[in-house]
């Protein structure tokens, strides 16, 4: 396997926050405690979804359906957790994305303010960031003040991340309270001290601490996290892991139109394991798997049917 210099990594990451612009929508809303924005055309799903940004939790933004009266005891909506590239403390550049996933019936908090339109926004955020988008949540689901109120379903919870975002996804993969881990261009370094520009400095031990099925999604041999991401995968023998390669690069497809192929690959895995959509899960289940079918990716797996 050939290593990378950790400071290459860096700069690649880095590079990523300089691709062009995600494109939204002009609708808007700036009045009350919250504002919206319609990102693309509100995604592909059933669930036409905004994004948001919550008085309660200025420091996320929020990705959801927009009509939320179609949501309560018989249908709620799943909780992501997301955490974003270069540890950049705004999801700007996986609006398209997150969007389309939540326009599947899914409550996304993802790190950092909402972005203004057409900005990036600015700072750097923390693992500890994703827990607090559990928590909010949660707490948001037994409020009765609050928009959410028995509509989330607090049993089923993902934590995912891209790159950066997803070192943070895999330090806090231990909670108890999460369904399942979706990484993203990403992997733990196998050098130690890889605490660079804020990224957690976590060993290959830390993969002994996930509980829950594991999706790989990675940018094939130009990824370079491919190395760190693979060799995860190889590690990982005591939960579900599915680890599916595009040969797209380190930036994946989360600005391209409604997320491109990532944002299809890992809706149909959270459907699957936070809905229990059989028909989702045909993409990773079967000798070979659906996503077979799909010239494109190219896959390995252990531990699932």
């Amino acid at each position: 396997m050939i290593k990378k210099p950790i400071a290459l990594y860096v700069l690649i990451i880095l590079a990523a926050l300089a691709i062009s612009k995600p494109g939204f929508s002009q609708q808007q809303s700036t009045s009350g405690p919250s504002a919206s924005r319609v990102v693309e055309d509100g995604g592909t799903g059933p669930y036409s979804a905004i994004m948001l940004s919550e008085s309660t939790l200025t420091t996320h933004t929020i990705f959801r359906p927009k009509d939320l009266s179609k949501f309560g005891s018989k249908a709620k909506l799943p909780i992501i957790a997301w955490g974003n590239g270069a540890c950049a403390n705004s999801p700007w550049e996986h609006l398209n994305f997150l969007s389309e996933v939540s326009s599947h019936g899914f409550f996304v908090v993802a790190i950092g303010p909402m972005p203004a339109e057409g900005e990036k926004g600015s700072g750097r955020s923390k693992s500890s960031q994703l827990t607090d988008a559990i928590d909010w949540a949660i707490a948001q689901n037994s409020d009765k003040n609050s928009p959410y109120y028995n509509k989330l379903d607090v049993k089923k919870i993902a934590v995912s991340g891209m790159s950066c975002g997803g070192l943070q996804t895999l330090e806090v993969s231990s909670d108890p309270r999460v369904s399942t881990v979706v990484v993203c261009n990403s992997g733990i370094f196998n050098t130690p001290g890889n605490g660079i520009n804020n990224m957690p400095s976590l060993t290959k031990n830390n993969l002994q601490k996930i509980h829950t099925p594991t999706l790989y999604l990675l940018g094939g041999e130009k990824d370079i996290a491919y190395a760190n991401g693979m060799d995860d995968y190889k590690q990982i023998n005591h939960v579900p892991v599915f680890v599916a390669n595009m040969d797209v690069g380190h930036g994946g497809t989360y600005m391209q139109h409604h997320g491109g192929e990532f944002a299809k690959v890992a809706t149909a895995w959270y459907k699957w394991q936070l809905k229990g959509d059989k028909e989702a899960g045909k993409l990773f289940s079967g000798n070979p798997a659906g996503l077979a079918q799909n010239s494109q990716w190219r896959f390995e797996k252990k531990n699932m049917p």
